[in-house]
């Protein structure tokens, strides 16, 4: 039915869309309404929103500057199509975590620390001058002694010391001083300590002389012999040894085995306040704008509320108004001081959204990737609810998602596949979200299904302990997951999830196999083959076959076309226009010289080997090694996958999946993982849920965190972090199985669960 205002329907036009995989598409996409993209991983959902859509319009916009400031911008490729029609600007919202360094915040990446800054310019007492005094950015604001980055190097003390333990039963968890090492024994001939007294029972002044104790000379028996030797705080060497001479100078060995026992501490001087001496002075209503940016965003909108400064009141309502918005989409948790590099995607793209919610500009055309990507089913609603306010205020908001809840907001639905990669590429499905249910389609068929809590629950053989965590958020944290098991870790977001687990598990077990949410390094002269390793195998096979060097068979060193350096495309450059990509003339897209070519291995050049999908490769290799990590991409669903395809091409899912893919071959006992399911779809879930079934039944430990219901339902072991995020977060509220979990109260993941 029309909105009021609204005569007739306009549409976005595409026709004969065929980026990556997609199959001449032909689609009209109703205008200022809610459309959303959905469809198993690779079924050219981001090609036709994002490399068709989104970079259509976005090249459009750019044509509108001069010659000379294009020169200066990114350039878009048009995007292989027939036409697209009615394009509005776009504004695009992707995953890509914001980054910046520990110059940017939350604060300043929202602008909202810029209204803060005016605030204490205008109305603050005593009065210094200007807001740009305020900020740690400028060399007028920022702290003397750190240069406005509010910390120095230190040592971490939470992941040194196991104060449950005493010296002899190896409470310094650094491993220079386990027991029986030369370190252990300079602390024992000392006589400084009872090597058997627990650090917990330790007087002040001895915790102070095993930590800081200033170098002094011990006698040390060696054999028959006695020699002198320095005793020196475990910090104070560690300090001296690593952390005042540059790390990256010493091994890559040493620097692995030390990185997690480096943390940053708060400066000396501003006590991680960034700023100088004499902005601190300034205070708004009793408060500094240190103290005022450190505040959690809820507490915050709060404190504004009651603040009263008649010749900024305008100021202040405009602060209110950003900082509520931030508590509508989720982050309420966040403080304005938090470091941009420190948020995980999803809340990297909400922080982006923030902006937009204020923007006064309407009919634009908004484009998410997988917005819901980190939040708890109890937030969801709150994304859906911003998403139809952009849509109210006259704009055209684009979806990729996966998540049932977010479609079914949908005014308008596109369902691609039928299934990933040369089998996917159509539409296969357009209409009402009331029409998918009844849709044939693998997502019409899921949005029906939900997986059950299973029956039953392996049996731990064993516990991992995490003892005392305090990183963040978390209160004394002390918790023994189950060896043996697969456990999930949930609870809202910013609950404690991912500083419980990477942030004092993963230091303190460093033989886990860790599978996160890093970006995949995708460019378009790495691809399968290279990511997973295996082109290593593949090039020394061809090596042997023929007797030449290795290095001739990749086209990153000496195989390479000379023309077109190995690429397959010479791009040739028209200043100011798009650059015209052709394929090369020489080698004819097969980036590799004639000479190289012409050897074969079983018949086959390497150039036809990297055209093989990973199913054909899999009937022609007969090298283990080779054939381990082939079954490792056909576990996770990615056998459609030609070895030589750049990762460029490739979707976030599937970056995902090859990823794990990448480590589940790795031989260990202990894996992590963070949000598997970020970029697949339901019925790739289930596919996941088996893989690892697989490696928890060869005797192995998992340990995900994960918000997806589907996966926590099928758990053997839950951890449930919260009960809020923030400083209102950061206790265990519940250890269990999933049926136990129903049955808890307090848990707002169990009231989803059921």
């Amino acid at each position: 039915m029309p909105r009021e205002g609204e005569v007739t329907q306009e549409y976005i036009e595409i026709k004969g869309a065929r980026e990556n995989n997609l199959k001449n598409v032909s689609l009209r996409i109703p205008k200022r309404k809610i459309t959303v993209f959905t469809g198993v991983s690779g079924s050219g959902k981001s090609s036709l929103v994002f490399d068709t859509i989104a970079m259509e319009a976005q090249r459009l916009l750019a044509e509108n500057f001069s010659t000379f400031l294009r020169g200066f911008m990114p350039r878009y490729p048009q995007p292989a199509a027939d036409s697209l029609a009615n394009l509005n600007m776009a504004v695009v919202v992707d995953q890509k975590r914001l980054g910046g360094g520990s110059h940017s915040t939350v604060g300043t990446i929202t602008d909202i620390f810029s209204v803060l800054r005016l605030l204490f310019s205008r109305a603050g007492t005593p009065s210094i001058g200007g807001a740009h005094l305020f900020s740690f950015n400028n060399p007028n604001g920022m702290c003397p002694a750190c240069n406005g980055s509010g910390h120095e190097m230190g040592a971490n003390v939470d992941l040194f010391l196991d104060e449950s333990k005493s010296l002899n039963e190896g409470a310094i968890l650094f491993p220079e001083y386990k027991p029986q090492t030369w370190g252990w024994h300079i602390i024992a001939e000392s006589h400084f300590f009872d090597m058997d007294k627990k650090i917990a029972a330790y007087t002040k002044k001895e915790k102070e002389l095993l930590l800081y104790g200033k170098a002094r000379k011990i006698p040390l028996k060696v054999g028959a012999k006695k020699m002198n030797m320095t005793y020196q705080g475990v910090f104070e060497k560690f300090i001296a040894k690593y952390v005042t001479r540059d790390l990256k100078t010493m091994s890559e060995r040493t620097q692995k085995a030390v990185a997690p026992y480096i943390s940053m501490k708060p400066c000396r001087l501003c006590e991680g306040a960034r700023l100088s001496p004499e902005a601190l002075s300034v205070k708004v209503g009793g408060y500094t704008i240190a103290e005022l940016s450190a505040m959690e965003v809820d507490e915050l909108v709060e404190v504004v509320r009651g603040l009263s400064a008649p010749k900024a009141e305008p100021i202040l309502k405009a602060l209110e108004n950003r900082l509520s918005h931030l508590c509508d989409i989720g982050l309420e948790y966040l403080s304005l001081n938090r470091e941009t590099d420190s948020l995980s995607g999803g809340e990297s793209a909400r922080v982006k959204m923030v902006k937009h919610l204020t923007s006064s500009l309407v009919d634009v055309m908004y484009i998410f990737d997988e917005p819901s990507v980190g939040l708890h089913p109890r937030d969801v609603h709150r994304l859906n609810e911003l998403l139809q306010k952009l849509r109210d205020k006259g704009n055209t908001v684009l979806v990729v998602e996966h998540d049932p809840a977010v479609i079914r907001i949908a005014d308008y639905v596109v369902d691609l596949g039928p299934l990933a990669g040369r089998s996917g590429g159509e539409v296969v499905f357009e209409g009402s979200f009331e029409a998918l249910l009844e849709a044939p389609t693998l997502t019409g068929r899921h949005m029906k299904q939900a997986l059950p809590i299973k029956a039953e629950f392996r049996k731990a053989g064993g516990s991992i302990p995490v003892r005392n965590a305090k990183v963040n958020n978390l209160k004394n944290v002390s918790i023994d997951f189950p060896r043996g098991v697969f456990t999930v870790v949930t609870g809202v977001a910013g609950s404690g999830k991912s500083s419980l687990v990477h942030q004092c598990f993963v230091p303190q077990h460093p033989e886990a196999i860790v599978i996160d949410q890093s970006a995949v390094s995708a460019n378009s002269r790495s691809n399968p083959a290279t990511y997973t390793g295996i082109m290593d195998s593949v090039r020394k096979a061809f090596a042997g076959a023929n007797k030449v060097a290795p290095g001739l068979f990749s086209f990153n060193s000496k195989g390479a076309c000379e023309n077109c350096q190995g690429l397959g495309v010479v791009y040739t450059d028209l200043a100011f226009l798009d650059e015209v990509k052709l394929p090369c003339e020489v080698c004819g897209g097969r980036r590799f010289k004639e000479e190289v070519l012409s050897y074969k291995l079983d018949g086959k050049s390497i150039s036809e080997v990297l055209k093989m999908t990973v199913a054909q490769a899999r009937e022609f290799f007969t090298l283990k090694d080779v054939l381990k990590v082939l079954d490792a991409m056909r576990d996770v669903g990615l056998d459609y996958l030609s070895l030589g395809q750049p990762l460029s091409t490739l979707s976030g899912g599937e970056c995902q999946r090859i990823k794990l893919a990448g480590e589940l071959h790795k031989k260990g006992s202990l894996y992590i993982m963070d949000e598997p399911t970020t970029g697949l779809h339901m019925s790739d879930i289930a596919h996941l849920l088996q893989i690892i079934s697989r490696i928890v039944d060869a005797g192995n430990t998992m340990i995900v965190i994960e918000h997806n219901l589907d996966v926590i339902r099928n758990a053997d072991w839950i951890v449930d972090m919260g009960p809020e995020g923030g400083y209102k977060g950061g206790t265990v509220l519940f250890q269990g199985t999933p049926r136990d979990l129903l049955t808890e109260k307090k848990s707002l993941t169990a009231q989803y669960l059921s």
